[in-house]
């Protein structure tokens, strides 16, 4: 008899974009113990990859202005956005830990920029990562 490997509700079962996206969802998870309050109204999201008005073409792209992770939205007329970027933080990481503790970092730096604080305010283990 002939059969999934494995049930739907496993890991193994989930795309490489849902394991991303539980990803962002436990760093979000994370900060809403102190930061609840301030992310309530935030909306969280996933692309792909940064839209071409956030990139630099041309030799400036080899010397500054690296791919950016994310981008944080201020609220106009809405909510205010986190957008995490997939394929540039996954090229980066060596491995899904390494994965995880990016996913965070980005997370944490957009959360204080949308916020106008620093990394560091967010997550106090911010800088030991650093």
């Amino acid at each position: 008899m002939r059969g999934p490997l494995a049930p739907s509700h496993v890991p193994i079962a989930k795309s490489r974009g849902e394991r991303f996206d539980d990803l962002v969802i436990e760093a979000v998870d994370r900060l809403k113990p102190r930061w609840g309050a301030q992310l309530a109204s935030v909306e969280f999201a996933v692309e792909e990859v940064p839209p071409p008005s956030e990139l630099v073409d041309g030799p400036s792209r080899l010397s500054s202005d690296p791919i950016p992770f994310g981008r944080a939205e201020p609220a106009s007329g809405g909510h205010a956005a986190v957008v995490v970027y997939r394929r540039p933080l996954e090229a980066r990481a060596r491995d899904r830990d390494t994965l995880g503790t990016l996913v965070f970092d980005v997370v944490v730096e957009q959360v204080a920029n949308l916020l106008g604080l620093t990394p560091e305010t967010i997550d106090p283990g911010y800088d030991d990562r650093h």
